[in-house]
């Protein structure tokens, strides 16, 4: 029987060794998506200066929606992450899973920040 910190633990050997060749850089930023049950979070990442350009999630205060831990959250928040990188100035990004499948929430997510303008 697998257990969920099995899976967990699956996941970050998996994000680690995809991290080893993405690098945000000013120019074209991480987009790093984050998944709880409940929540979805997406950062945009400057690896070389260490900062976090802009960023969404479910918790925002801008977030419009009643339910937070599904594909139509998820897609809300691709277009507010995208929508917030090209308002400073970012129109191509490096697109980081975090170590999950890209399946369900993860690929709405992508799929709603390419179509509101990020190229990755």
């Amino acid at each position: 029987m697998i257990t969920k910190q099995d899976k967990n633990a699956t996941r970050k050997k998996r994000h680690s060794r995809v991290r080893r060749h993405l690098t945000g850089t000013s120019e074209r930023p991480r987009l790093n998506v984050y998944r709880s049950n409940k929540h979805i979070y997406a950062q945009l990442i400057d690896d070389l200066a260490g900062v976090t350009v802009a960023s969404a999630s479910t918790v925002d205060k801008e977030f419009k929606g009643e339910s937070t831990g599904n594909v139509d959250a998820a897609k809300q928040v691709g277009e507010l992450v995208a929508k917030r990188a090209v308002e400073k100035g970012f129109k191509s990004v490096v697109f980081d899973r975090g170590g999950y499948l890209y399946h369900g929430r993860v690929e709405a997510l992508a799929e709603a920040a390419r179509e509101a303008g990020l190229e990755f």
